[in-house]
Order: C-alpha cells, then sequence, then structure tokens
C-alpha cells in the first residue's frame, strides 16, 4: 500500500474517531476534553519535508476546527506541534531523517524511553497552546492547569492504547 494512501486512510480514521466517538463523549464540566486527532501529525513518517509537514498540519487543524466550530485554534496548536517535531526528533535522536527513510515514530523505531519522550513533549505543548488560546478568553490559572493536566494525561492514555491496538509496521531500532 502506498504512504500516502495509507496516510489518507488513517487520517480519517483518526478524525473519525475524534468527530463521531471522543466529541460525544461529554466532558467532564468542561475540564477534560479528550484530544486525539493531533497523533496523526505526530505519527507521520520522519522524512516528511518540513514545508509538507506545516501544511498537512494546517489542514489537520483547520478540519479539527471545522467539526469544533473554533477559528483556527487547532490549526494554529498543530502547525506549531509541526514545527516543534523536526527540532525535538533531532534532539530525542542524533541522525538524519534520510537515515530513517519512511519510518515513522513509534516505540519500535525509536526505543521506549525517547518515544515516550517525544508524545508527552509534543502533546504537552499542543494541549498548552490550545487551552492558552481557549483560556485567554476566561478563566481562571488553577482552572487552565487543572485542564492542561487533566486533558494531557487522558490524551497520553489514549495514545498509548492506540499504539496497543494499532499495528504500524516499523523495522526495529
Amino acid at each position: 500500500m502506498s504512504l500516502v494512501f495509507k496516510n489518507i486512510i488513517r487520517f480519517i480514521f483518526i478524525m473519525f474517531i475524534q468527530v463521531f466517538v471522543l466529541s460525544k463523549i461529554p466532558p467532564l464540566h468542561q475540564f477534560v476534553v479528550p484530544y486525539f486527532y493531533f497523533v496523526f501529525i505526530l505519527w507521520l513518517p520522519f522524512n516528511t519535508g518540513r514545508v509538507a509537514l506545516l501544511f498537512i498540519s494546517f489542514a489537520v487543524g483547520m478540519v479539527a476546527d471545522m467539526f469544533f466550530k473554533t477559528p483556527g485554534l487547532h490549526a494554529a496548536a498543530c502547525v506549531l506541534i509541526a514545527y516543534v517535531r523536526p527540532f525535538l526528533i533531532n534532539l530525542l535522536l542524533p541522525k538524519e531523517a534520510t537515515d530513517w527513510g519512511n519510518e515513522e515514530p513509534s516505540k519500535k523505531t525509536l526505543g521506549a524511553v525517547p518515544y515516550g519522550t517525544y508524545l508527552v513533549i509534543l502533546t504537552l505543548l499542543h494541549h498548552f497552546f490550545l487551552i492558552l488560546l481557549e483560556w485567554m478568553q476566561f478563566g481562571s490559572f488553577l482552572y487552565f492547569i487543572g485542564k492542561l493536566v487533566a486533558t494531557s494525561l487522558v490524551s497520553l492514555l489514549l495514545i498509548a492504547i492506540a499504539d496497543l491496538f494499532l499495528n504500524r509496521k516499523s523495522k526495529l531500532r
């Protein structure tokens, strides 16, 4: 299966789960909102070019904004993590993207600790920026921190469950 077709199917599946399953879960007093759609950006192959990564992330964020009826909040957060992603990968792994080829970030390719660090940092960054943009309008600082921690933990749990059930073929490290 071609890489582009595989990623289109993955995008449709992830957005379907986000929109028709996770968005239907009533939030815990507007405190915990499970976000999963941004994992598509995290799982893009290592050799995805920076410009392509930014455009794909913008498109993913705009689709999320369309379903959540938010004016660019998700697009901004997605573009931010797409911008930071190559730098973080270079910090965690001193290899060039060309050495990895079409491999995707996973526990098998990165190793458990670097992959966990990669997920936690980008999830916290995405949620921090997204919740900060929402919080600028209303709320208290404790609400902001509580929502950031709770939403990030739920999202990381969803990513861990998806990693267990989705067989993403990668070469061993």
